[in-house]
């Protein structure tokens, strides 16, 4: 169990959302969260406050009465619950739940203590509201999304229970679930936030470490499948560089190919002097795909790292508005709900994935064309040249979905649209970001498919198992009854499934 205490790591945001792991608020943090909605409560008598006792957005010139508070919160839970399209995948929901249940408990929000408390009753049994894929501009937070979350927090619309799309009224019937108590601000400040950006953006996150720890693995096998010389990922040179990411990824490498009987060391082969040809039919410098693995994954390894830091600083903000400070005895008037943190980190790790796509396909290409690596015969077919076409079919795939990418890798931080009376004049469109990048993400899962099924097929075809680094073996002998020896044509999707389930759960 995860015990919630106002800090939550990226570590423990993933084990509570991937693996499901039950969660409960600290004690003390409940007594505080109950005296931040008490200071609300008297501080916001015989005062104006946003959302307390007036309209919503350009609505908020219009003051509402004491005995309608109650019913200004429902309203505009209800209005805003008006999402379209898909349904959101339950893991982006329940990472949604949680970054909002993780703000509220900043004690900056004056919520009932019912709202935290059937957020992670709901978390706990796995209960998901339904959230849909269009509506949320970023800008006074994703306030269509978290709308249909606290739509089910009130018993409204409908969740997801145990797989199935149900009336929220009769699961919480049968789990003995009473909704939030609507007080004075509930509605606002559960809607009034970036958490369905942040929540999705940590899923990304998490996936993007793995593609690129994917990427640098099947680079490294590359390299022992063409044989390549040492020194390009060598300390020597990569220190020249003032690069972090490059100088680790290097390293990486290094650790990856230290015991490989393949990779070749430049000072014997080439700087013997014994070398008297006037044409090298052997490569001197590799291509830039497998030559340049730390300059290109270098700066995808600062990007994820980075992007980490900002969506784990944005889990732990009160981005809600206002702002209760119960300590300092203030409620302040701002923008927190402004999703532009995270709308441009989604936008650089988006670009930072599909390059990792690109740098697959580049590889792959090389590997399937028998003309640049002059090793392998044409697309490693395995069978009969001309009645067997080994992954030549899986190769359109891998090259349109990384066009698919490259498209897709258009900004959407700088397309605002103005709306809501231009009371949101300028706005994140972060949530929309970050979908784009989970679409980006697994679309990466796909390319790196067949490129891993490919170099299977190589490492069997030139019989090099066994002068492989351990690293390499460890990974391709797991592949043993994933990925078949393709000699004889089969159906490829069958094939690339697997593949990508061996990369995600792997």
């Amino acid at each position: 169990m995860v015990e919630l205490n106002k800090y939550l790591n990226r570590k423990d945001f993933n084990v509570v959302v991937t693996a499901d792991k039950k969660i409960k608020i600290n004690p003390d943090l409940e007594k505080k969260i109950e005296e931040n909605y008490q200071f609300l409560k008297d501080f916001s008598k015989n005062k104006i406050i946003y959302g307390v006792n007036t309209g919503f957005g350009p609505m908020a010139q219009y003051r509402v009465s004491d005995e309608d508070g109650k019913q200004l919160q429902y309203n505009l839970i209800r209005s805003h619950a008006s999402g379209s399209g898909k349904v959101i995948p339950v893991k982006h929901i329940r990472a949604a739940m949680l970054a909002r249940l993780n703000s509220i408990c900043q004690l900056k929000s004056g919520v009932h203590p019912s709202v935290p408390a059937v957020l992670t009753t709901l978390l706990n049994k796995e209960i998901y509201p339904i959230v849909f894929e269009h509506g949320g501009v970023g800008a006074s937070g994703d306030l269509v999304q978290l709308a249909h979350i606290a739509l089910g927090l009130i018993g409204e619309g409908e969740v997801i229970y145990k797989g199935k799309r149900r009336k929220t009224a009769e699961v919480f019937a049968e789990e003995n679930i009473k909704p939030i108590e609507v007080s004075i601000r509930e509605g606002l400040a559960l809607m009034n936030g970036t958490s369905n950006m942040t929540g999705i953006g940590l899923v990304n996150h998490q996936k993007a470490q793995q593609l690129l720890k994917w990427s640098l693995a099947f680079s490294a096998m590359i390299n022992e499948i063409v044989q390549a010389y040492d020194d390009h990922f060598s300390t020597v040179l990569n220190q020249a560089k003032n690069h972090k990411g490059q100088q680790e990824i290097a390293q990486k490498m290094n650790a990856h190919l230290a015991d490989s009987k393949l990779i070749k060391n430049r000072s014997e082969h080439l700087y013997s002097g014994k070398n008297t040809e006037m044409f090298f039919k052997e490569k001197v410098q590799e291509y830039y795909s497998i030559r340049c693995i730390p300059q290109i994954l270098g700066p995808i390894l600062d990007t994820i790292n980075y992007t980490g830091k900002v969506l784990e600083d944005e889990l732990n903000s009160a981005n809600d508005n206002p702002i209760v400070d119960s300590e300092k005895e203030q409620v302040v008037h701002g923008g927190n709900f402004h999703g532009d943190y995270i709308s441009l980190e989604m936008d650089k790790l988006k670009l930072a994935v599909t390059r990792i796509s690109m740098l697959a396909e580049r590889q792959l290409n090389f590997l399937v064309n028998d003309k640049l690596n002059q090793i392998l015969p044409p697309f490693v077919n395995r069978g009969k040249l001309g009645l067997n076409y080994g992954v030549q079919g899986m190769q359109f795939t891998a090259t349109s979905t990384t066009a698919e990418n490259q498209t897709l890798s258009n900004s959407m931080y700088v397309h605002s649209i103005p709306n809501n009376n231009d009371n949101q004049d300028i706005v994140s469109m972060g949530t929309n970001a970050a979908q784009i990048t989970a679409k980006v993400i697994e679309n990466t899962y796909e390319v790196l498919s067949v490129e891993l099924i490919t170099i299977y097929q190589a490492v069997k075809h030139l019989k090099i198992m066994d002068a492989l680094s351990s690293e390499s073996r460890k990974i391709l002998v797991k592949l043993e009854g994933v990925i078949p020896d393709i000699v004889e044509d089969q159906a490829g999707y069958l094939i690339i499934e697997k593949a990508k389930n061996y990369l995600k759960n792997n």
